[in-house]
């Protein structure tokens, strides 16, 4: 049974920093990409960042150069360092996983595990 499950969230002010962490208790060798998205009130869910097994990655552009993602394979779990956060990442961020290969790796269809979201607060 894999599950994924999220931690990390809070409020902060804009400007400052968050880590998000996603532990994958169901991990095997095959899972293949990792992502986070986030999903805030009344938006689409977008992918964030996505990672591979062997550590390509990719990023949505309203966050380069201000987020960045990785993984432990030994844990294993995903992470999500935040940094010069604005009111507009506000949102429920969520860690995502599939075990197959991914074209597109900030499209939510291409994942098929998903953990339950933890809450980001940026205030200005």
């Amino acid at each position: 049974q894999v599950q994924l499950v999220e931690s990390g969230g809070g409020s902060v002010q804009a400007g400052g920093s968050l880590r998000l962490s996603c532990v994958d208790s169901g991990y095997t060798r095959s899972r293949n990409w990792m992502a986070w998205f986030r999903q805030a009130p009344g938006k689409e869910r977008e992918g964030v960042a996505g990672i591979s097994s062997d550590g390509h990655t990719t990023y949505a552009d309203s966050v380069k150069g201000r987020f960045t993602i990785s993984r432990d394979n030994a844990r294993p779990a995903l992470y999500l360092q935040m940094k010069d956060l604005k009111p507009e990442d506000a949102a429920t961020y969520y860690c995502a996983a599939y075990t197959g290969p991914v074209s597109q790796p900030l499209e939510s269809w291409e994942y098929n595990y998903w953990g339950q979201g933890t809450q980001v607060t940026v205030s200005s």
